[in-house]
């Protein structure tokens, strides 16, 4: 039997890919969901849908970036449901590009989306799992957490520092919270969307010719979620069968 049923789970960067692949599996499995990105209106239909299924589900808009806006979304799940289960730190962006172009905005965009946006994440939440005695964080890393190729030495760069984070979060937190880093391979998303140098580009395009859905990551996420509260999955790799990297 699941216990997924009744948990409340945060999601940021919930408005496509991963994070709407979870939100929806979660929320037919039983659990509150709460989810936050930029795009308000990709939000509004989600949790649309989400309910016509019967399911759970509170939406606010969000800027990882930005503490403040972090901090009320955790606040708001808890207000709504008295307790905060998981929080899913899954916003991230991927613009990739070659040092020697200096796309420096795009750098500094990473760095805050991908590695500010969780250390926001558990900030908001860490005081109050300590409070509530409970909770889970699962972090969203990449197999570029583990190796660099050539165009992304900054993503993989903050991906490498979302798993030392996550590691030395689950050795401080003692045995009241569980943390967990998933690292997806080659996944379908809008991730490369944002790429906007023309070599990052075309590298991904070939890079990508063997994906995996996003639901894949969210059956992983979900077997995390509800293992019972003695076990902590601490690492999950995904990746395509076929896939080399």
């Amino acid at each position: 039997m699941s216990n997924i049923k009744g948990k409340v789970v945060v999601i940021t960067g919930a408005s496509s890919g991963i994070g709407e692949a979870t939100a929806r599996l979660l929320a037919q499995n039983g659990a509150n969901v709460v989810i936050g990105a930029r795009r308000t209106e990709r939000l509004a239909t989600l949790a649309a849908a989400i309910r016509s299924e019967g399911g759970s589900v509170e939406y606010q808009t969000l800027d990882v970036t930005n503490q403040k806006q972090v901090q009320t979304f955790i606040d708001l799940a808890h207000n709504i449901f008295g307790r905060v289960d998981v929080i899913l730190n899954n916003a991230g962006v991927m613009p990739l590009s070659p040092l020697e172009a200096l796309m420096i905005d795009e750098w500094n965009r990473m760095i805050d989306v991908n590695i500010r946006g969780v250390l926001y994440g558990i900030a908001a939440g860490l005081p109050l799992m300590k409070k509530q005695g409970f909770g889970q964080f699962i972090n969203i890393a990449s197999i570029g957490a583990y190796t660099v190729s050539p165009t992304a030495a900054v993503y993989c760069a903050t991906k490498f520092a979302v798993r030392a984070i996550t590691e030395g979060l689950r050795q401080e937190v003692g045995s009241d919270i569980r943390v967990t880093l998933v690292s997806p391979g080659v996944t379908e998303s809008e991730l490369a969307e944002s790429i906007s140098d023309e070599k990052g580009r075309e590298e991904m395009k070939e890079f990508r010719r063997i994906s995996i859905s996003s639901n894949a990551i969210a059956r992983a996420i979900m077997y995390a979620i509800e293992q019972p509260a003695e076990v902590d999955v601490s690492e999950i790799i995904v990746r395509p069968t076929a896939s080399l990297h």
